[in-house]
């Protein structure tokens, strides 16, 4: 039996989940330019305090954010103590989300992470959204520390 396609009319991925309640922060991805050049480049590497989340699924195309690892939104609710766990025993201090324009899913899964810092009480550590998400890092940088970055898909899209 073919997979019926999803209308205007059926329930968005995140129906059954919780609305996010808190707010959090965002960085320009010039910010995160920075943070990243700081911690993969030179002898003298910052310490890296933070921790990249692509979460798109169906769209992870084109490249990703270096050093970005991919948990994609419609799974990352039920798995945000896993990721505080990971993140709190790694040192992590920002867990910064981001999607095709984080608008979406990143800012969703930003929230919901922060929910979760909240709920167990860390005020160090915070969830932030990378402004613009992978679309608007390609845009003002190119292929510069894109993963996987493949010049067509970024074509297609700019038709």
């Amino acid at each position: 039996m073919a997979a019926t396609p999803q209308t205007d009319t059926a329930r968005p991925w995140y129906a059954s989940l919780p609305e996010p309640k808190a707010e959090c922060g965002a960085l320009d991805n010039v910010e995160v330019m920075k943070m990243l050049e700081a911690t993969t480049s030179g002898d003298q590497k910052a310490a890296r305090k933070y921790l990249l989340v692509d979460v798109r699924r169906n769209d992870w195309e084109g490249g990703t954010i270096a050093t970005s690892i991919n948990l994609p939104a419609q799974s990352l609710y039920q798995t945000r103590p896993i990721i505080y766990q990971l993140c709190q025993q790694a040192g992590i201090e920002q867990v910064l989300f981001y999607c095709g324009s984080s608008t979406g899913r990143g800012t969703r899964c930003a929230r919901w992470m922060q929910d979760y810092i909240n709920e167990v009480g860390d005020t160090k550590m915070k969830a932030a959204i990378v402004r613009g998400g992978i679309k608007g890092w390609q845009k003002s940088f190119g292929a510069k520390m894109i993963e996987g970055y493949e010049e067509r898909v970024w074509k297609d899209k700019a038709q």
